[in-house]
């Protein structure tokens, strides 16, 4: 199956792009360019740990009880459609969009994604959802644990600073209630400790994944990097096919 990117080359569509890195390191926005540009779908499958995290403060499921929350995730389905500026989001078959970005929800994904039971039931969906190719998929452990054999590994950070300042940005571009930047700071890096620390799949680059670090790069260098990346592995196997 081949498909167009916005330059109209004729593309393989059965590669796939794994995005990784920290929260706030821009990877929701690199992995919506690289599907535009080069025709894939968007896969963010926090997003997907988010829709359960918001089913289990709805259901009042304790979130540090691994097994009433893999009961939870068994009677749970999640689908990602894709969307103008993002995927929309179906629980159950209700659009939950945007109700899944506010930081308690957030908060709430960021502690059910520690136990292997729900990260495990997540893999194996997101694995079905890009079995076929043609995806750029981005979370925390898509090209170590979700897809280790992706054709094109990145692996995006940025100083703890940089992140929480963009965050807090972030917030304040979408009128939710403003944190002081210290505290958006602090809540990042108390994640970073939860996701880098954890026993299952805990973050980490793949060894073969390309470093890209936005630290002191504008969001256009950041884009153009990545773009810069995927072009050269295409270049590559047309020269090798």
């Amino acid at each position: 199956m081949t498909g167009k990117g916005s330059s109209g080359e004729q593309l393989d569509r059965k590669f796939v792009v794994a995005i990784d890195g920290p929260a706030g390191a821009g990877k929701s926005t690199i992995a919506l360019h690289l599907a535009r540009r080069f025709g894939l779908l968007n896969l963010e499958t926090g997003a997907m740990y988010r829709a359960l995290a918001l089913k289990a403060l709805r259901a009042g499921t304790s979130l540090d009880d691994p097994s009433a929350l893999k009961c939870l995730a068994d009677d749970t389905v999640i689908c990602l459609e894709p969307g103008e500026d993002e995927n929309r989001v179906l629980l159950d078959g209700e659009d939950v969009t945007g109700q899944i970005r506010n930081q308690m929800v957030t908060d709430a994904a960021s502690r059910v994604s520690v136990f292997p039971p729900i990260r495990a039931a997540m893999v194996r969906r997101q694995q079905e959802m890009g079995a076929k190719g043609g995806v750029v998929m981005e979370g925390r452990d898509i090209g170590t644990v979700v897809f280790p054999d992706a054709e094109v590994k990145i692996f995006l950070d940025a100083a703890p600073e940089v992140r929480g300042m963009r965050r807090y940005d972030q917030i304040g571009q979408q009128g939710r209630s403003p944190q002081q930047p210290e505290e958006v700071i602090r809540d990042l890096r108390a994640r970073d400790e939860r996701d880098r620390n954890r026993a299952d799949s805990p973050l980490k680059p793949a060894p073969d994944a390309i470093l890209l670090d936005s630290t002191n790069l504008t969001l256009e260098e950041v884009v153009r990097a990545a773009e810069t990346t995927v072009a050269a592995w295409l270049a590559q196997a047309k020269t090798t096919s």
